[in-house]
């Protein structure tokens, strides 16, 4: 990276400083003490140093003055003002009005009417120039608050540079941090707003510039007494402590919004925490902050803000308590500049109590599209040895002097000067005394002597917040993702680009089917009116009875054809047949253009004549013919019965007949998604892997948003060590249903498999998130059911029987909600049947089928009933059903993969079923290892895990699956 010529032409841009100048244009609706003409002037004001003020301007009797004043500073990367400065830091506009001078005053008396605040965060976006109307917020006192709200005053300003402040590539790569420290939440009782003045801050460090530490220091949080929940949204406020207006200390366009606990990425997410969060944000004492810092981080302080999340997920965020020191302007400024020296610092340092930490898990940043994360965060004890294990973080930011570089409310840029490391080789902190002190007393052999060394050096005040249950609210943001993700539309472009669509149906023939019913129409038209024309004519002789023999026929004909033609009903009739044959000649033989000669024409008539003979004989005898054909006899066996049919081959091991049985399905219906996965879930069951793929593939060609088709073609690559390919069926799974949880654990899978620990995080949280929030969902209804005295179906998007795993509902529950068609997997309830043990003693018989079926259970034939298990059970004993182990997200996925024989899959899924909070050695967990063990013919085993599974919970297994025993 150093050696990369984007870098060196970075490191030259940087040597050069760059002018940023500011013009006060004008002011409308001002007002003065002294009246509404008052002689006024502006103080344009950056980072603590006054940039000028402009000339005495007098403002005109309607309130409008005219000022035109300029004014610059310069951007350097070694001077006052810096980059960073820019994204944090606003440029102050302080209207001052001159007084009239009294008598016997020498000097001119100034009263500051009100403030304006301008935000340079474009500057930092790429612009050059940009003109912008500001309120003036007006001071305590001032006459300006006094004004209606439709006259406000307000105040023109222009801000340009010459060139832009950073180049295409740091526009490019580089990135802007937002971090926002909302509050401190249940803080200890000890805390009081009486007493001497306390300043509570929080601290931590970011790489601003390459590998640079910029201290991010938030101080004077405000102490509030509990009772009443803050405001949402409510304004965040600017870091910065010379803003004097009320008004203009809030940041324009910036509110902390909040959003649902659950939503959030913090410690305290649970439905468990819930309590703790509302008696913390009510009715416990909190510490107010609303600050918003921004960070400018060029691109190799972007490099290494990834780097250092992925080598270390959690950073520490430091909370403490210091007194509140009155100092001259003279020292603040000094201070707010960045001059951090070390006079005074081991006296803070001492002062310094109730020092804490929270432990921020940053490693979301790293999920690909993530630009924030949010949440609450247990504040523990700061222990130098706890943050040093967790964070690899050595050194205190509090105590190391880092927070006088800051401003009094702000942070230190990274131009802030302090010697950290020094600072601490001077003065060893606390931490390092208990750890120099336990090694020593280790050498000597007495643990009791380290205990007591221990107890004597504990962060007790801190151990307060612990004790309080206190919890820190943050929130950081990117303006962009540090990992990008593809976006949904190359997704779906590259999954076309290896499976192109496919038309549902053949191409359309009714142009030249509608062209031939019209002409039969109307030869049928026309034969009925000459029939009619028969009847005028001759229908009084077949009344008399006069014999027609072959003679009278052939007159009666030569005189119809005479009356036809004396009539013009001949030339009718043709003229009525011309638009039908035009029809048939453009839609039917596709002839539009003109002969090339005269041989063509006349065979193309013959061939045409023949046609139109042939289809008005059709048409003649469905007019004639009395008696109508029959329609053909419905097919007996449908696409349902020959499903069963293959699964029912597959229960006796008969493969080529149930082979048989799924072609056909799809020679009867080839646009049929359901009879490709059915087909291809048989070809996987066989081992023929390219023949699964196929089948899969020619499902995602009828519908690329078919969710269970994609997941097979993604199965399917990973089974072909197609890494690529999967990843892409994977991501445009996720995205076809973002709120899926099969499709999210399928990919945590997947990422498992390539040992990518940061995205099987991902994957698997957001599935969990989305599990939590769906069974919270059902749980009203389930209320409902109870009470109502049964319990409600269960609501899953794939199919609940034939599954490994069974919920509450299922056992208790005949009925299902109806699936979606095109996330249905068909499946038959199997027959179990259980004995209770009778009075007489006898041992309970279990009745059980194994399977090769995808459901690995016998389907019960049509002259067998289906049993039901038969359960006794005394009322005041209790429920007959043991509650069941938590749902967790793999045994849904697992219900899922067992369908579709995908047993690479499953044995992954199972090992973290084991491992999960929600799983582990479960009743679900053996019966779908057994399932697989069945798949292998390995009975043994299968039984094994089977009886295992009976220890566990005897009624969810014998409901479910018998012992791997044949029927006596």
């Amino acid at each position: 990276m150093a050696a990369s010529p984007s870098f060196g032409h970075l490191e030259s841009l940087q040597t050069l400083a760059k002018s940023v100048s500011v013009t006060v244009l004008e002011g409308r609706n001002l007002k003065g003490v002294k009246g509404d003409t008052p002689v006024t002037f502006v103080r344009v004001e950056y980072n603590s140093v006054i940039l000028g003020d402009s000339p005495k301007v007098d403002v005109s009797s309607d309130g409008g003055v005219s000022y035109n004043f300029s004014t610059s500073f310069d951007i350097h990367p070694d001077g006052p003002h810096v980059l960073d400065d820019l994204a944090h830091k606003p440029l102050l506009f302080t209207v001052i009005e001159v007084l009239p001078k009294e008598k016997k005053q020498k000097e001119e008396k100034t009263v500051a009417l009100g403030q304006a605040v301008l935000d340079l965060l474009p500057l930092l976006q790429g612009s050059r120039d940009f003109k912008t109307t500001l309120p003036l917020y007006p001071m305590p006192g001032s006459p300006l608050e006094f004004l209606r709200p439709d006259a406000k005053c307000v105040m023109s300003m222009l801000v340009t540079v010459q060139e832009s402040l950073l180049s295409s590539y740091q526009l490019s790569e580089g990135n802007l941090l937002r971090v926002t420290v909302e509050g401190a939440y249940a803080v200890p009782e000890v805390f009081v707003p009486t007493g001497p003045l306390q300043n509570y801050m929080v601290g931590f460090q970011v790489p601003a510039v390459g590998e640079k530490e910029c201290a991010f220091v938030f101080k004077n949080g405000t102490l509030k007494i509990g009772g009443e929940r803050e405001p949402v949204p409510r304004p965040k406020k600017w870091p910065v402590s010379n803003i004097l207006a009320l008004g203009a200390q809030n940041m324009p366009d910036c509110f902390v919004a909040g959003c649902d606990y659950e939503e959030e990425d913090g410690d305290l997410t649970a439905l468990e925490d819930r309590e703790l969060r509302i008696l913390g944000e009510t009715v416990k004492k909190r510490i107010m902050w609303d600050l918003e810092r921004r960070c400018y981080l060029d691109p190799a302080a972007v490099a290494c803000f990834r780097k250092r999340i992925a080598d270390c997920r959690y950073w520490p965020v430091e909370i403490a308590r210091m007194p509140a020191v009155t100092s001259t302007k003279g020292k603040a400024g000094k201070a707010e500049k960045g001059g951090g020296g070390s006079g005074g610092a081991g006296g803070e340092e001492e002062s310094i109590s109730f020092h804490g930490v929270a432990y921020v898990n940053m490693l979301p940043l790293l999920y690909p599209g993530v630009t924030s994360i949010r949440g609450a965060f247990r504040v523990v004890p700061y222990h130098e040895s706890d943050v040093y294990e967790r964070t690899k973080c050595s050194a205190s930011l509090f105590r190391e002097g880092h927070h006088l570089a800051g401003n009094r409310f702000g942070a230190a840029g990274p131009h802030a000067k302090g010697a950290g490391k020094n600072m601490k080789d001077e003065k060893p902190g606390r931490e390092n005394v208990v750890r120099k002190l336990s090694n020593i007393v280790k050498v000597q052999g007495s643990e009791i002597a380290v205990e007591a060394a221990l107890s004597l050096c504990q962060n007790v005040e801190g151990q307060q917040y612990a004790d309080a249950g206190t919890f820190l609210v943050l929130e950081f943001v990117l303006h962009k993702a540090l990992v990008p993700k593809r976006l949904p539309e190359e997704l779906a472009s590259r999954v076309q680009e290896m499976i192109p669509p496919r038309p549902q149906l053949p191409r359309k023939t009714t142009g030249a089917k509608k062209a031939v019913e019209d002409y039969h129409s109307q030869v049928i038209s026309i034969a009925e009116t000459i029939l009619e024309e028969y009847h005028e004519l001759f229908g009084r002789q077949l009344a008399e009875g006069v014999t027609v023999d072959t003679e009278n026929l052939e007159d009666q004909k030569c005189q119809l054809n005479y009356d036809l033609n004396s009539s013009g009903k001949y030339f009718a009739f043709k003229e009525q047949l011309k638009h039908a044959v035009v029809k048939i000649v453009r839609e039917k033989y596709l002839k539009t253009t003109a002969f090339e000669n005269l041989d063509q024409l006349q065979a193309f008539l013959s061939e045409l004549y023949v046609y139109l003979v042939d289809q008005m004989h059709v048409a003649l005898n469905q007019v004639l013919t009395q008696q109508r054909p029959s329609p053909p006899p419905p097919t007996c066996n449908t696409s349902e019965h020959l499903r069963l049919f293959a699964r029912e081959a597959q229960i006796n091991e008969d493969y080529t007949l149930a082979l048989t049985y799924y072609q056909e399905r799809l020679a009867r219906n080839r646009q049929d998604i359901q009879s490709w996965l059915d087909y291809g879930a048989f070809c996987l069951l066989m081992e023929d892997n390219l023949k699964a793929q196929e089948c899969f593939r020619e499902a995602v060609a009828l519908d690329h948003n078919h969710l269970p088709s994609v997941l097979m073609c993604g199965i399917m690559a990973v089974m072909l060590e197609n890494y690529e390919d999967a990843e892409v069926f994977f991501e445009d799974a996720t995205c076809l249903d973002p709120n899926s949880v099969l499709a999210w654990t399928i990919l945590g899978l997947f990422y498992d498999i390539q040992e990518n620990d940061i995205r099987v995080e991902m994957a698997f949280r957001k599935a969990t998130k989305l599990l939590k929030a769906r069974l919270a969902k059902e749980k009203p209804l389930s209320e409902v059911a109870e009470a109502g005295g049964r319990q409600p179906p269960s609501a899953s998007p794939f199919p609940q029987t034939q599954s490994v795993a069974f919920s509450k509902e299922e056992l208790i529950s005949e009925d299902a909600l109806e699936v979606p068609s095109r996330f249905r997997f068909d499946s038959t309830e199997p027959t179990v049947t259980v004995r209770r043990p009778e009075e007489e003693g006898a041992t309970a018989k279990v009745s059980k089928r194994l399977s090769m079926a995808p459901s690995k259970l016998r389907v019960p034939s049509m002259r067998e009933p289906v049993k039901m298990p038969v359960i006794v059970s005394d009322m005041e004993s209790g429920p007959p059903y043991p509650t069941p182990s938590p749902v967790s997200i793999f045994r849904e996925t697992i219900r899922f993969l067992m369908d579709v024989n995908a047993l690479q899959f499953v044995h992954r899924a199972l090992a973290h079923e084991l491992v999960s909070p929600q799983g582990g050695p479960s009743c679900e967990y053996y019966l779908a290892l057994a399932q697989t063990y069945l798949l292998k013919k390995d009975y043994d085993k299968a039984e094994e895990c089977l009886e295992q599974a009976v220890q566990i919970n005897y009624l969810a297994s014998i409901t479910r699956i018998s012992l791997a025993l044949p029927q006596q």
